[in-house]
């Protein structure tokens, strides 16, 4: 029977530990990726659940101070108020198909005299120095909206600068535009009257359970190829076959370097 104490010598013991360490990410990211799955397979359902419902008030769902709840996103609300185009803030790099383009958010002023973000839609460009100024205009006067109730972004990208932000967060667009907003905001659907230029309206996520599960089969067969890997390596030097070939190899290279000395010299 092959001898396994080679196993016991610190290359061997180090390699197993690297190998298993690389096993363990593989399977850590593999869950990572089915949790991921399972979180928008989670979230889908609460968009279908909710998107066809019949719009109810913005207030029952979004105020001051309160996160929407999970279950409450993507409903469907209405609002009636006015809209402060002076606020207008532009969210940049949002590309579809390919095509450079920015959403527009503008404040909608309620009748209490607090404000709602309402996503009005993308605009295509291909100047990223996009300013309020430069997009189609929102009706003017008392508009009653539809639309779909959303979650604020955290983190660096929800920074506001001059009315422009990467990721729509309505505290910090509120502190940023000196203005009270309920917390959260709206996806347009639907506008009246309507713009006389209207912009091209939100889209709904796919409601599919992406790449996710393969994702994560490919990451769990990395982790098994590592340790089947170092199961043939270790079988393999258990043999003695490649250290064999190894030895027979130095030992001939002498012996054939005579021969052919001697050749030369008689050559000579």
């Amino acid at each position: 029977m092959p001898s396994l104490r080679f196993l016991l010598s610190r290359r061997w013991v180090l390699f197993l530990l690297v190998v298993l360490t690389l096993a363990w990410a593989a399977w850590r990211l593999g869950e990572w990726q089915f949790d991921r799955r399972e979180d928008r397979l989670a979230r889908n359902a609460v968009i279908e659940r909710n998107e066809n419902d019949p719009p109810v008030p913005v207030t029952e769902v979004l105020a001051p101070g309160a996160r929407v709840a999970a279950e409450e996103e993507w409903k469907r609300v209405s609002a009636t108020g006015t809209y402060a185009v002076e606020d207008t803030v532009i969210v940049r790099y949002r590309t579809r198909d390919g095509a450079a383009g920015v959403d527009v958010v503008v404040p909608l002023v309620l009748p209490d005299g607090s404000s709602v973000l309402v996503d009005r839609g993308w605009l295509k460009t291909d100047n990223r120095g996009t300013t309020p100024d430069d997009v189609p205009a929102p009706p003017a006067g008392e508009v009653t909206i539809e639309g779909w109730a959303r979650r604020d972004a955290t983190g660096d990208s929800t920074a506001v600068t001059d009315q422009s932000t990467r990721a729509i967060s309505s505290e910090r667009i509120g502190e940023a535009l000196d203005r009270q907003v309920v917390t959260g905001f709206v996806e347009l659907s639907s506008e009246s009257p309507e713009a006389a230029e209207p912009l091209q309206p939100v889209e709904l996520p796919e409601q599919d359970g992406g790449p996710h599960f393969y994702y994560g089969l490919q990451w769990w067969f990395f982790g098994v190829l590592a340790l089947f890997g170092f199961g043939y390596l270790a079988y393999d030097e258990a043999r003695g076959g490649r250290g064999m070939v190894r030895g027979t190899r130095r030992s001939e290279r002498p012996e054939h370097a005579t021969v052919d000395g001697k050749h030369d010299a008689r050559q000579e």
